[in-house]
């Protein structure tokens, strides 16, 4: 393993392992890692989206776009930090749908702290699923904020290495 692979997975500091407030890491499959999209604002970014879901998982072309901009007109999914979670519940979903993006070049997002974005987490979500969202969401802004994992993260060169350092995450002690 190359050292960028064993940055992505090294959990040498200190950390109090204990359960996961919901299970990132069993929904984020290797396919829906997607590293240096080239995007240019959020349009595009949903509509990549969109694409990719329709590819890879058979879903109703325009429709994702369609509800990540409704969501967003709501309110910015900014978190700040580079860091975003457009979300949104779909019709007709039957589970929830996960996806980490790393962008080629930060866009703007709207975020608290007006930082540009360069890590995207996608969650689509049946319309019933609204615990499960909150449990979701929940994690991932104990996930985020870890500066440590943020940088690892960025260090990862690959789908496989991503998805590691997620299986891997433990929350902070």
């Amino acid at each position: 393993m190359d050292a960028i692979s064993l940055a992505c997975v090294d959990r040498s500091i200190s950390r109090h392992v204990g359960p996961h407030l919901t299970n990132i890491a069993d929904l984020l499959a290797p396919e829906d890692i997607l590293l240096d999209l080239d995007v240019s604002n959020k349009g595009q970014l949903f509509e990549a989206i969109d694409r990719h879901m329709v590819q890879k998982h058979a879903m109703a072309k325009g429709f994702v776009a369609m509800s990540l901009a409704n969501r967003e007109r709501v309110g910015s999914t900014g978190l700040g930090d580079g860091v975003a979670v457009p979300h949104a519940h779909v019709k007709n979903l039957d589970h929830v749908q996960f996806a980490y993006i790393r962008l080629k070049s930060p866009i703007a997002f709207d975020a608290p702290d007006r930082k540009r974005v360069s890590d995207v987490l996608v969650l689509l979500v049946p319309n019933q699923a609204n615990q499960e969202h909150l449990n979701i969401l929940a994690e991932v802004t104990q996930i985020f904020p870890d500066r440590q994992f943020r940088e690892r993260l960025h260090q990862c060169n690959s789908p496989s290495g991503v998805k590691r350092l997620f299986d891997s995450w433990v929350p902070l002690a």
